[in-house]
């Protein structure tokens, strides 16, 4: 069996930045063990499949261990390639997903998530984070993932933690942010636990992040940054129970695989 295959590097403006997603367009389900297998082949941090339904499109995301409930930059991705790869007319794309119904909104070359807020409630630091950072937060929150703030963004870009430590906590995995000059806020995503050191641009973050610093900040649009080693520049807005959030993709491969 021959299945058409696209890598997109997500919340990126040229090639090598952003977040490489692998995403296979199907006509109907392969079995789930076959799926893995495929996400686990293509060693990224996310693999997304999709099939049309009578609505739009049915979506799911695995990293190369697991199946996850939500993904930001593989749905970007899957956006990407039915607007620029499989001719998508219309300017709106809805996928239903283990996390209900999103959209993406294509405006000009920039790609528009609607994803469900997910506010952190702040609470105690475990004791395993701190020793993998090696410092005391100044907060640390928790929803999907733990949220831990630092005072800067030097905090940021120093840390080197303890990924074997990190695995031993519950929940997805734990974002560090801090306020920036340049931007409204950056951060870093880590999910060992789920076979992702570290994520270049976790989209999905940002349903987290958004309510945090909205909060902080007092505005609602945000400009932020992802300081992986490839970077990516994120938008988001909160409105509500929702959060958008803005990036571009650029298509690096478009191939077949062999099954």
């Amino acid at each position: 069996m021959k299945l058409p295959i696209y890598q997109i590097d997500a919340f990126a403006s040229k090639p090598f930045e952003g977040n490489p997603a692998a995403i296979c367009p199907l006509d109907e389900w392969l079995p789930d063990g076959v799926m893995q297998l495929i996400a686990e082949e293509n060693n990224l941090s996310e693999t997304a499949f999709f099939i049309a339904t009578d609505s739009g499109f049915h979506i799911r995301w695995f990293t190369p261990t697991v199946e996850v409930d939500l993904c930001g930059h593989a749905t970007l991705a899957a956006a990407y390639v039915l607007f620029h790869c499989l001719d998508f007319k219309q300017p709106e794309i809805l996928f239903d997903s283990r996390s209900g119904l999103l959209s993406v909104v294509k405006q000009g070359d920039l790609l528009i998530l609607d994803f469900p807020a997910q506010p952190a409630v702040i609470c105690e630091a475990p004791i395993q984070m701190i020793h993998a950072f090696g410092m005391e937060p100044v907060m640390c929150l928790k929803a999907e993932d733990y949220i831990v703030v630092f005072e800067q963004e030097d905090d940021l870009l120093s840390a080197e933690p303890d990924f074997d430590l990190l695995s031993e906590l519950d929940g997805r995995g734990v974002i560090v942010t801090a306020p920036s000059e340049l931007y409204d806020f950056v951060c870093r995503f880590f999910a060992p636990k789920f076979g992702i050191n570290e994520d270049p641009v976790t989209g999905s973050a940002f349903t987290q992040l958004a309510p945090y610093w909205a909060n902080r900040l007092g505005r609602t649009q945000l400009f932020a940054k992802q300081l992986s080693s490839r970077g990516g520049e994120v938008r988001c807005e909160l409105k509500g129970e929702r959060v958008l959030i803005a990036g571009r993709g650029v298509k690096y491969l478009q191939g077949e695989i062999e099954i």
